[in-house]
């Protein structure tokens, strides 16, 4: 049997690079999800991590029941793995309002939802649930801090509210709030600044109920705070990474026990000169986007990146005269959910041996509509 959980027995038959997914992780890591945030009534998992209907799959085998995504191809494969109720967490703009529209027709077995944060974006939504004659759930997204998307708590958010609440062919939803810059390694000071930032979004939660509008639910949080936001009753959380969990998340949020369970497989392709090797892990392979460490070798943490480019990955090691072309290694991602979208294919390990692939259906832009 292999030596170590991530080995793969028969490695020899799988080329690299090449995203690997572990099964029994993936529900491991979720059954702790679960547990975390007290139930599956208080989850609405983001499937932007995975990308993958088998994992959506898992975690309806689980008795998750609701889901969110990014684009419009994520909201279609959560549709056709029949989940229940899907939210659209991202402004529809331009096409995007009639193919959400399409959508909502061709899947009348989930309950679809999106996110506005403007008062055009409202009424082309409203107009084009008229035109198709069915009602749209609209959550008004909240910038609480991140400076990213949706409009801060205050007036102008309850304006906006009113307006949803009153506009034809919607029917308001609720508050969207993501604070994804809070991420600090403390999980006091986490806690600390997420309260803070989500009190101005329960403030206004009660100033639009107490002006009679309905607003049935809050969505927030993400992977390092949903954990936090899982004390407040009212609260649907919505951790993504966590099902597949990196180097990045491992690093910097200690006290959340999850396991890594997608890794990359890679190879030494040339050994260009002294104390160096040259893996296949390139830009086109690992997500890139932020400084090295992009990825850690399991087997060989004494790396340091020296050369980086679209499909080659030079490392420093006093390890290099030791390892032949060819060598293969497992790397653990810094930042796992862009990485998944590099690859067409997960290799999928069980019992120690590469026995299937799974298509990264989620990955692409456009699937049917």
């Amino acid at each position: 049997m292999p030596s170590a959980w991530y080995s793969i027995e028969n490695v020899a038959e799988v080329p690299s690079p090449a995203l690997v997914v572990y099964p029994d992780r993936v529900e491991e890591n979720i059954r702790r999800m679960i547990r975390l945030a007290g139930g599956v009534d208080r989850l609405r998992p983001h499937i932007k991590t995975s990308k993958l209907p088998e994992v959506i799959q898992m975690q309806m085998d689980q008795g998750i029941t609701k889901f969110k995504c990014a684009t419009i191809a994520e909201a279609e494969m959560a549709a056709a793995c029949g989940a229940p109720d899907v939210l659209l967490a991202y402004q529809p703009v331009g096409p995007n309002v009639s193919r959400l529209v399409q959508l909502v027709q061709t899947s009348p077995k989930t309950t679809f939802s999106t996110l506005a944060d403007d008062e055009g974006t409202i009424h082309a939504l409203s107009n084009a649930a008229v035109a198709a004659g069915l009602t749209l759930n609209l959550f008004l997204d909240i910038d609480c801090g991140m400076h990213r998307s949706g409009v801060a708590p205050g007036s102008a958010a309850a304006a906006l509210y009113r307006l949803i609440a009153r506009s034809p062919g919607l029917a308001a939803a609720g508050l969207h709030a993501y604070d994804g810059h809070i991420r600090d390694t403390d999980v006091d000071a986490r806690a600390r600044a997420c309260d803070e930032a989500f009190d101005r979004v329960q403030a206004l939660r009660a100033e639009l109920r107490g002006a009679g509008l309905p607003v049935p639910v809050l969505v927030a949080g993400g992977s390092p705070t949903f954990p936090i936001h899982a004390r407040r009753s009212t609260v649907e959380c919505s951790p993504g990474t966590a099902v597949f969990w990196d180097l990045g998340y491992t690093r910097s949020l200690p006290d959340l026990d999850f396991l890594p369970a997608a890794l990359l497989l890679t190879r030494v392709i040339s050994k260009p000169g002294h104390d160096l090797l040259c893996v296949d892990l390139g830009h086109k392979a690992v997500a890139s986007e932020g400084p090295h460490p992009r990825v850690e070798l399991l087997d060989l943490p004494d790396t340091r990146a020296v050369g980086h480019s679209e499909e080659h990955l030079t490392l420093e090691t006093p390890r290099a005269a030791e390892l032949p072309v060819g060598a293969s290694f497992y790397g653990i991602p810094w930042h796992v959910c862009p990485t998944v979208a590099l690859h067409d294919h997960a290799v999928v390990v069980r019992d120690g041996r590469a026995q299937e692939r799974w298509r990264v259906v989620g990955r692409t832009r456009q699937i049917t509509i």
